[in-house]
């Protein structure tokens, strides 16, 4: 298969997105995407297509590359790429950045990381015949549809577990609430616990990032949600000091904005100081999982609805759940444990998949295996 060099500034317009006016933004609407994630909604789209994005500065994010939503608004902390159709296919171009060691190579900043129009310009990538290109997108974007499919199930089980809680701990129609009298919203032989009653919590605390590494040695580290996925999070960083350990199966929860994000580890991780890893005290990590899902029912906020940037050990510490008998506790968790197992089987999946599509692209690629 032929290569071709291209520079991008010549087969890509570039500029850099740009902020929503407070006029713009609401609380619901078209997404605002900021390159890693999205932060919002605007009443207005700068976007009617989905674009390749590529952010140019951001929390851990410099030199990712994304697609954005379809009718979004992108901010200025990503480069808007518009390509040339009759030289680069989208999705391709999508995927062949994504390989690319942008922010090693780019990074113009100092004390952030940082890259410019100008150096992404200047870049230089190989492209075969737009035709050929277009069949690597199709075969990569059947492995992306089958991930995204299994991630949406993951969502949904997720919902149906929390509606669940909800009826049962919130509306307190659990079975048995007919005969069960309740005081002060709290019915008979439960009560409300401090967190740190009911579990143990480990505080993260960030090693110095000379003992940091993308190679794979030590163990895998986490810092904040940068890499947190729907329920589990990914491995890209690692440290080879271990301080600060989450273990298996214990609850991350973000301790500084966004307060309140939560995923669950799968493996022995180190966590740093945005982080506190939770377990159960007594045996109930999955009621504990979906207690914090609906205390922290949105980023940043508590069951309360106070807004936080940040909270301290105390805070944490001290916030109250709900603590039902341990009878109604079991049979809540009779109801979830199949519904986690099987998010955990979906996600294992997604994760096969992932690692097949990434040893096929590089071989699509280079033109090892033909289109």
């Amino acid at each position: 298969m032929n290569l071709t060099p291209y520079k991008l500034g010549d087969i890509c317009r570039m500029k850099y997105g740009k902020m929503p006016p407070s006029n713009v933004v609401a609380d619901e609407g078209y997404p605002i995407f900021s390159g890693y994630r999205i932060t919002g909604c605007a009443k207005e789209y700068l976007y009617d297509e989905p674009r390749v994005i590529v952010v140019a500065r951001g929390v851990g994010g410099t030199g990712d590359v994304k697609m954005s939503p379809e009718k979004s608004w992108i901010t200025n902390l990503s480069i808007v790429l518009d390509h040339d159709e009759g030289i680069v296919d989208k999705k391709f171009l999508l995927y062949r950045l994504g390989r690319e060691p942008l922010k090693e190579k780019l990074n113009t900043g100092a004390a952030q990381a940082q890259i410019t129009i100008d150096s992404l310009s200047a870049y230089s990538i190989t492209l075969p015949p737009v035709e050929a290109q277009r069949r690597i997108a199709c075969i990569i974007t059947a492995y992306d549809d089958l991930i995204e499919n299994n991630r949406r199930r993951i969502q949904l089980l997720e919902q149906a577990a929390r509606l669940l809680y909800k009826e049962w701990f919130v509306h307190l129609r659990f079975p048995g609430h007919e005969h069960t009298q309740i005081i002060d919203g709290v019915p008979e032989g439960w009560e409300k616990k401090p967190l740190s009653e009911i579990a143990d919590i480990t505080m993260g605390q960030s090693p110095k990032s000379i003992y940091y590494n993308n190679d794979g040695n030590g163990l895998p580290f986490h810092q904040g949600v940068t890499n947190f996925g729907v329920r589990f999070p990914s491995h890209e960083t690692y440290c080879t000091v271990q301080s600060r350990i989450g273990e298996p199966s214990d609850i991350l929860f973000s301790v500084r904005a966004p307060v309140g994000r939560i995923n669950i580890t799968p493996d022995k991780i180190v966590i740093g100081r945005g982080l506190a890893a939770i377990r159960s005290n007594c045996n109930q990590q999955n009621y504990l999982f979906y207690a914090l899902k609906s205390h922290f029912f949105k980023e940043d906020m508590i069951g309360g609805g106070a807004i936080f940037a940040a909270i301290t050990k105390k805070d944490l510490y001290g916030v109250e759940l709900m603590q039902p008998t341990d009878r109604i506790v079991a049979m809540f968790m009779e109801h979830v444990l199949p519904i986690d197992l099987q998010i955990a089987n979906l996600q294992q999946t997604i994760e096969r998949l992932a690692k097949a599509r990434d040893l096929l692209l590089p071989k699509l690629m280079n033109g090892e295996v033909a289109v």
